[in-house]
């Protein structure tokens, strides 16, 4: 069965409106955890949005599953990284003004970029997957650069508008994941996927990981986390 990773990044975004200390990053991640998570992702963004230095630091003593650090491609977030030891390291595109993630990294246009950092990020025993569209030869540099993993953005696919465009946007999915697995990439999905559109892909079994936090977290404002984690879960078998 492929596992399940819940980012909690949307319950630090709470706590940050209001500028106090709840509702607790760390305290969702255990909940998550005892509602069947095989893991848990954050995004620590260079504007600190929502997840801090202290939230990370906490979660890898904490964390009893696996920590998927999700981070900007600098020097300054791979110093953080190789200090904390994540389990695995998600390079991720970033924007100031954007809301949530837009869209995959560019590997073929920064292909030096990512395979310097990702060099450096082996050296600390770090593992290393680049968040990409479902582009073929994106994932094909991706490869070229040492990734250890790609997660496929799964956002078009999410957001599409007639059947005929998701049908595409799936198709595309499909080929990447299955290519992925040919070139024994690691490969999860991740972006906008929830309790209805998950199960389009769950035929997929090459997918190793689904990496999913709005939903989750929207839907455990209502019946709590620990029910919504394994209700997703559930979906997964």
């Amino acid at each position: 069965m492929a596992k399940l990773g819940v980012n909690v990044d949307h319950v630090a975004t709470l706590r940050q409106a209001r500028g106090g200390d709840e509702p607790d990053p760390v305290t969702a991640a255990a909940l998550a955890e005892l509602g069947g998570a095989d893991g848990i992702v954050i995004h620590l963004r260079e504007d600190r949005r929502h997840i801090q230095e202290r939230d990370l630091r906490l979660l890898k003593a904490m964390v009893k599953t696996r920590l998927n650090m999700e981070m900007a491609a600098t020097d300054e977030m791979a110093h953080i990284a190789m200090d904390v030891q994540p389990n695995l390291v998600t390079l991720v595109p970033e924007r100031r003004e954007e809301l949530t993630t837009e869209g995959g990294v560019d590997v073929i246009g920064r292909k030096d970029d990512f395979k310097k950092i990702i060099k450096t990020l082996h050296g600390s025993e770090i593992p290393v997957s680049l968040f990409i569209d479902p582009s073929i030869d994106q994932l094909k540099a991706a490869h070229k650069v040492d990734a250890d993993t790609v997660e496929i953005h799964t956002g078009p696919f999410a957001n599409a508008q007639s059947p005929e465009s998701e049908r595409t946007e799936l198709d595309a999915i499909s080929d990447c994941v299955r290519l992925a697995y040919k070139l024994h990439l690691g490969v999860s999905v991740g972006h906008g996927l929830d309790y209805h559109n998950i199960t389009m892909l769950t035929h997929l079994t090459e997918i190793e990981e689904y990496n999913i936090g709005h939903s989750i977290i929207a839907r455990a404002v209502l019946v709590g986390l620990d029910r919504a984690v394994g209700e997703m879960k559930a979906l997964l078998v």
